[in-house]
């Protein structure tokens, strides 16, 4: 006889056995199983109601239903793929009017062309291979139409998008997502939580979007951080030689020691930088 979970769903290894859903490692699909674990992520991300939420690559529903417990009412999921659908589609069934079921890759869809309403909160077990992308996709979206980005990611990007200057972990999704964004930690996930159980552990991020912020910076931004550390062993007045020709007479002009490295400049020293080649 087939147990129910607390939303009258069966459990989700019941689910994944009877659709036949082994993860596709050319995905970077992992899949989170504990509902309980599931409804703390959404809990982190203060779902309530008719707010709009969005959530990629969904698998067999594992978050998705830790929303829909957590009380959300109006869910976004965006699945690539095909495989996942019919499980999904139980869980709309058990959730009427709560669930919307997109087929597409997330780093081809126009994200506020799926709303009816702005802005939304971003709720993802992201699919490892795609996180990095889609993050840089979110943070340069203008006008912005999200609220919150409650993500998890592989430890090591979530270790780079909050570090500090100094710190070995410290690049350029550092400072374009503390720029962007307000960002903290919340919560760390053994890989032990996923089926099947990933190499590495993961983490998830929150990211909330600063006001009043030119967003079409974030380009020239990214063409120094770009530079800056993709040869981040190198002084500044030969990283930065590919955005400037020259760079040691534009990092003395603002008060920058073209002798330092990438890794050792603040985000606002960045920042200076990018205004003097936007300007």
């Amino acid at each position: 006889m087939t147990t129910h979970s607390s939303d009258g769903l069966p459990p989700l290894r019941d689910v994944i056995a009877a659709y036949d859903l082994a993860a596709k490692k050319s995905f970077g699909q992992h899949f989170l199983l504990d509902l309980n674990l599931t409804s703390k992520i959404a809990r982190a991300a203060n779902v309530k109601g008719n707010t709009p939420v969005i959530e990629i690559g969904p698998g067999p529903g594992g978050l998705t239903r830790g929303l829909l417990m957590e009380g959300a009412t109006n869910v976004t999921v965006i699945e690539r793929d095909p495989r996942f659908l019919p499980a999904l589609n139980d869980i709309a069934t058990a959730y009427p009017n709560c669930l919307k079921i997109i087929e597409a890759d997330a780093l081809d869809v126009d994200e506020r062309a799926l709303l009816t309403q702005t802005p939304a909160k971003v709720v993802s077990n992201l699919p490892y291979n795609i996180g990095t992308p889609l993050l840089i996709k979110w943070l340069t979206s203008d006008p912005c139409w999200f609220d919150s980005l409650t993500l998890m990611f592989q430890k090591e990007v979530g270790d780079r998008i909050i570090a500090k200057p100094g710190s070995k972990t410290y690049g350029r999704l550092s400072v374009l997502s503390q720029w962007r964004c307000r960002t903290h930690k919340m919560l760390d996930v053994p890989a032990r939580a996923f089926t099947p159980p990933p190499k590495v552990n993961s983490t998830v991020v929150q990211l909330i979007p600063r006001d009043g912020l030119d967003v079409s910076f974030m380009d020239p931004l990214q063409k120094v951080t770009a530079a800056a550390f993709g040869k981040r062993r190198k002084m500044l007045r030969a990283s930065l030689k590919q955005v400037t020709r020259d760079a040691e007479g534009l990092l003395h002009s603002l008060g920058i020691d073209p002798t330092r490295r990438a890794e050792s400049l603040s985000i606002d020293e960045f920042v200076k930088i990018a205004h003097a080649l936007h300007q």
